[in-house]
This record gives C-alpha cells, sequence and structure tokens, in this order.
C-alpha cells in the first residue's frame, strides 16, 4: 500500500512538473509602486550621506558632486514616478515563462495589415523606458510623418534579472540562453518571420539569435555593432600605437576605443568579476544613480549637462524614470550578473566580430563608445544591407534620438519587407 501510494505522489509530482515546464500561457501585466516604496526611496535620498568634492575641476575622478546633488534634489522634491508609471501601464504589457524564467515584455500590434514584427532588446544601464518614444512612430508610422508600409510590430522584452522580468537564482543566462529565449517568444507570440534589433546587450542577443539563424529571423540591426578587426583589439591589447594606415573614421574609432578600455572600463570589469559585492546599489539610491550614470564619457556629460539646465535629447525625468525602475525593482545586483555569466561564457571580445551571416543592418550614431567605420562593418557583416552615419546621438539612441533611430530602422528593413 505504502509502496502504491509513493508512486502516486511521485506520479502526481513528475505531472505537476511537466505541466509548469509547459507553460505557455501570457499573462497581461500591470505595475502600481506602493507609498510606502516611493516614501522609503525619498527618505534615503534625503539621508544620503554626501563624499567630499572632487579636488579636480573636471569629471576625470567621476561624476562630479554637484551634479549628484542637483540629481538628489529633484528627485527627492520634483520628480513624480506616477507619471512614468501610467505611460506603462497604457501600453500592453505581458510575461510568459520561458526556460523555467518569467519574462517581462511590452507588446504593440501595429494596426497596419502588413507590419514587419520586430524584437527590440535594450542594455545595461537601460531598461524598457529606453524604447518607450519609438514604440507609437514604429506601430504608428502614419500618425507620426510616415508609410504604412514602414509599420512595425513591437516587442520590446526585458532582460532577465532587469526590470519586470524574473530574477534567475542559478547561472548561465547568458546572452546566447538569452537569444534562444527570444526566439521561443517570437514565435510563442505566433510570428513566423520577423527581424531584431539592438545595442549594448541588445546588440550581443541580437547577434547570438542571428549565430542561431533560426529560419523565422529574416535580419538584424544594430546600434553599436561588433566590428572590431583582430589585428585592432590585438594592438590595443598590447599597448602598441594605431597602424598609420588607419583612415579617418578608423583612427576616430580606435581613439574611442582606446579611451575607453583606458578609463572607461571600470564599471563592466566590477560588474564581470564581482557583482554581488555591489550591495552598496540596493541600499543608496544616490549610489544606484551615479552607478548607472557614469557608464560612458560621452553619456555621462550629456547627463551631467541635463542636470545643470541644459536642454539636450533626455530629460531629468527620462534620466530618472530609468532609474527609479532599477530602484524600485530591486535589480542593481541582478541585472549586473548578466555580466558574470557572459564573462564565463563569452568565446569573443564585446566588439569582437561574431561571423554574422544573414542580413544587418548597422546605424552608427557619433557619441557611442565607438563609431564603427564602413569598412569595418563591411567585414564583420558579410551581408551588410544598411549601412548610415548619424549626425548626432550617442549610447540611447532610440531615447535620445527617438526621430533619428526611428526613421533609420525603417530604412534599414526595408529590403527585407
Amino acid at each position: 500500500m505504502r509502496k502504491n501510494l509513493a508512486l502516486v505522489i511521485v506520479a502526481v509530482l513528475s505531472l505537476a512538473a511537466h505541466s509548469f515546464a509547459q507553460d505557455t500561457s501570457v499573462r497581461p501585466f500591470k505595475f502600481n509602486a506602493s507609498d510606502d516604496a516611493l516614501s522609503d526611496l525619498r527618505q534615503r535620498i534625503a539621508a544620503t550621506r554626501w563624499p567630499d568634492k572632487e579636488t579636480v575641476a573636471d569629471d576625470s575622478q567621476g561624476l562630479q558632486l554637484a551634479t549628484m546633488k542637483e540629481l538628489a534634489r529633484y528627485w527627492a522634491s520634483d520628480y513624480d514616478w506616477h507619471k512614468c508609471e501610467a505611460k506603462l501601464n497604457a501600453l500592453p504589457q505581458f510575461v510568459t515563462n520561458i526556460d523555467g524564467l518569467d519574462i517581462h515584455f511590452i507588446h504593440v500590434r501595429s494596426k497596419q495589415p502588413n507590419a514587419m514584427p520586430v524584437i527590440i532588446t535594450h542594455g545595461w544601464p537601460g531598461s524598457i523606458i529606453e524604447q518607450m518614444k519609438v514604440i507609437g512612430p514604429l506601430t504608428d508610422p502614419t500618425a507620426f510623418g510616415g508609410k504604412a508600409e514602414d509599420a512595425f510590430d513591437v516587442v520590446i522584452p526585458s532582460l532577465p534579472g532587469h526590470g519586470f522580468s524574473g530574477k534567475p537564482t542559478t547561472t548561465g543566462w547568458d546572452p546566447p540562453r538569452i537569444s534562444r529565449a527570444w526566439v521561443v517568444l517570437m514565435k510563442r507570440l505566433g510570428y513566423t518571420k520577423f527581424v531584431a534589433q539592438g545595442g549594448d546587450w541588445g546588440n550581443a542577443v541580437s547577434e547570438q539569435m542571428a549565430l542561431l539563424a533560426p529560419p523565422e529571423l529574416l535580419g538584424i540591426s544594430t546600434n553599436m555593432s561588433a566590428t572590431v578587426p583582430a589585428e585592432i583589439s590585438k594592438l590595443m591589447k598590447d599597448g602598441q600605437p594605431p597602424p598609420a594606415s588607419l583612415s579617418t573614421d578608423e583612427r576616430k574609432a580606435w581613439d574611442q576605443l582606446d579611451d575607453f578600455y583606458k578609463n572607461g572600463l571600470g564599471y563592466a570589469n566590477e560588474m564581470a568579476n564581482r557583482p554581488q559585492t555591489l550591495y552598496a546599489l540596493e541600499d543608496s539610491p544616490v549610489g544606484l544613480a551615479a552607478w548607472i550614470l557614469d557608464h560612458d564619457i560621452r553619456s555621462e556629460r550629456m547627463i551631467s549637462r541635463v542636470f545643470a539646465g541644459q536642454t539636450e535629447g533626455l530629460s531629468k525625468d527620462d534620466i530618472l524614470d530609468n532609474i527609479t525602475l532599477y530602484w524600485l525593482t530591486n535589480t542593481a545586483v541582478s541585472s549586473a550578473r548578466l555580466y558574470w555569466d557572459n564573462q564565463k561564457t563569452a568565446k569573443a571580445g564585446f566588439f569582437d566580430p561574431k561571423n554574422v551571416t544573414i542580413p544587418v543592418a548597422v546605424s552608427v550614431f557619433p557619441d557611442e563608445i565607438y563609431a564603427a567605420p564602413k569598412t569595418w562593418a563591411e567585414k564583420a557583416y558579410p551581408k551588410l544591407i544598411y549601412f548610415n552615419k548619424l549626425d548626432r546621438g550617442g549610447h540611447f539612441a532610440a531615447w535620445e534620438q527617438p526621430e533619428l533611430f526611428v526613421a533609420d530602422l525603417r530604412a534599414g528593413f526595408r529590403s527585407l519587407r
């Protein structure tokens, strides 16, 4: 009797586990921050223990004290998270379980019958908030000066450990695994043909999707491409000077990369090696904000100008929407682990060509970490179907320059329709 009962229990548990593993439901999602959480945030900002002022007259030591104090003042007294929350909740948001993890995503279908499905992936320290400005123009082009035939269905997922997606409790959620999940997501939504776009980690994931080469994926678009030739990477690693044969664009890319590797890579090294050590980011809102803003020098300076009162592609509210999302979801450390997981499995450097053989469109924004030269892009992507150098914009292209981003995305994928 006991043996039979044990067999029944095992069978029931196995069935339950199988049912969970096969759960393909797509569940509606909304988020509402509690008053307690927002009150706690403001109290923590007000209680910030500040360091001494930097001992230099520029930002060579990091985010300047005046910038962070103005950010904290505005965040605590003038900023209203509920405005961002209302915009998010006005969009169709969903959660679905893929490979044992809940994946959150925005999914907006165009009213145009022949809309091209696109999955757009954010990076770090970004989020789905980066792409919110481009949803309307992509899905409803005629309302924004575009043509009906340029319409897209837009899917914007939150990376694992970021935003409203689940936080992995085991290792292994690297770009190849995320790319497999994205293919599952698009097929689960009923798409038999689609394209992918991304910058930062979004490019890494999109390129991994391209390496999978599922028949449904027509091509990818990137605003932070991986094109640096092996010989250039080796010279930089060995501390050698740039070759005299570099063109003007190639020399600019060299100088940008050289500066980034020498002066701007500290955050990535820490998160790749010791992400769990970043406890302070989960405890101090101002500490989290400084860590997020000190990502790359041109973005940092642009954001510093915003808090000094200048008008730029981002507003104070834009910047704090993103930081507040990280704070309210408690994802500073869980998002950082993506760097650790990637370091354990990556077979090439972040900017090294990955042998992508499907069609690729490249958009080059001048204030990106490096502006990829066309000569490098042509070698990295044998099926380069589109290449364009923009006259302004940086790392957060869709967020900073949504009109330019949208126009380039339409143009880049037009030949694949």
